[in-house]
């Protein structure tokens, strides 16, 4: 059975348009691609292991995206690294602050592709919320991602390129431990990370590495829809925290907002959960759970929920997530007093189900809502073009 969507995943990535002025982007590169990216320019083997080095510290621990600003490589040098190598940053096509301090930004790959993050400031943390994929795949429907057509994968390079954006912007270098605002990260933006898994794992690697960015595996969390067969590999090759989008505990409602379902079922996915590496009290895996108003809400439900998390003897807590309305979206919030009792009922059994506080509505934080708008906006800049040609010719 094909996975709904738009478009199948495929096993290999998709052929991306190269730089137009030639040169190869140095952000996302392993230690070691870098080290060869050098050497295949030209660079004998050992001054490129030092150059790599020095490359690697000035992008990841000093924020630099000139050549020109590294001190401890030859002024004579730079020219050279600069006709042949850029570090990247994606494009900002739109950014907004919302009243509570949520910031959202519209990027724009090389090849002309939008894409969305979303940073949450909290008192005790700052969260990003990181895209994975342009469009998705997936066509849950709650979420204003599943709309759009999947169109590609992003590369390594593009989603690091989203954690160092963020970072300029909150002024966060030279890279330090302690004092950060950027302190989690979220694979939750657009996209399934677990169908874009190479990317994903590599450019997390290059997050979490301690001589690169340095954020411990314990404050990132990766977010699926449930893409059993791919999860234990995430928890042995990535080993960061797991959040499963779960919305419904019934095999019919589940099957209709998150279409995944009919693939990989509950029962397989909670059993994918149970078998997580690395997953204990320490590090529950969080179950998230859209309230949609009379179709996942009920008492019944909760209690349900409660009965399949102790069933699977997951060491689990639940985020209630009051669902964000888009315009022409099929359901409705839950409302307040509705979401409190469902919440009762599952902290009653011993299970932590905070609901979690809206942030950025008054910019239309909810993925994907940022570049539908500007699409809207860009047709309607287009369609007024149009008239002013027609009334020029008339």
């Amino acid at each position: 059975m094909p996975i709904p969507g738009h478009i199948d995943p495929v096993p290999v990535a998709r052929a991306l348009t190269p730089r137009s002025d030639g040169r190869v982007d140095l952000m996302g590169l392993s230690k070691d691609a870098l080290r060869e990216a050098l050497a295949d320019a030209g660079l004998e083997p050992k001054q490129a292991k030092l150059r790599a080095k020095q490359i690697w510290h000035w992008i990841y621990n000093r924020g630099a995206t000139d050549f020109a600003a590294m001190t401890d490589i030859a002024k004579a040098q730079h020219p050279w690294l600069a006709e042949r190598f850029v570090i990247g940053r994606p494009e900002v096509v739109e950014a907004q602050v919302s009243v509570d301090g949520t910031r959202k930004w519209l990027l724009r790959s090389d090849d002309g592709q939008d894409y969305e993050m979303v940073f949450i400031p909290d008192a005790d943390r700052g969260t990003l919320c990181v895209s994975s994929q342009v469009g998705c795949t997936l066509n849950c429907r709650f979420c204003h991602t599943g709309t759009m057509r999947l169109v590609r994968n992003l590369t390594a390079g593009e989603i690091v390129g989203q954690v160092m954006l963020a970072r300029d912007a909150l002024g966060e270098w030279p890279s330090q431990p302690e004092g950060r605002m950027l302190t989690n990260i979220v694979m939750m933006g657009m996209g399934e990370p677990l169908y874009n898994f190479d990317n994903v794992r590599d450019a997390l690697r290059l997050v979490m590495d301690g001589d690169g960015l340095a954020l411990s595996k314990r404050r990132i969390t990766l977010s699926t829809s449930g893409v059993v067969p791919m999860m234990a590999r995430a928890g042995e090759e990535i080993g960061v925290n797991l959040a499963v989008s779960l919305h419904a505990v019934t095999k019919d409602v589940r099957d209709e907002i998150v279409p995944l379902n009919r693939k990989y079922g509950i029962d397989e996915l909670l059993a994918a959960c149970a078998a997580y590496p690395g997953a204990n009290n320490a590090r529950r895996i969080t179950f998230e759970y859209v309230m949609l108003k009379d179709k996942n809400d009920s008492d019944e439900d909760a209690r349900e929920l409660v009965r399949l998390i102790r069933h699977y003897r997951l060491p689990a807590k639940v985020n209630l997530i009051p669902f964000n309305p888009w315009p022409g979206a099929p359901y409705e919030c839950s409302t307040p007093e509705r979401i409190k009792a469902f919440s009762n009922i599952i902290f009653e059994a011993g299970i932590s189900a905070p609901t979690r506080t809206p942030r950025g509505r008054d910019i239309d934080a909810a993925c994907g809502q940022l570049k539908t708008a500007a699409e809207k906006k860009s047709r309607a800049e287009l369609d007024r073009l149009a008239e002013e040609k027609l009334a020029a010719l008339g």
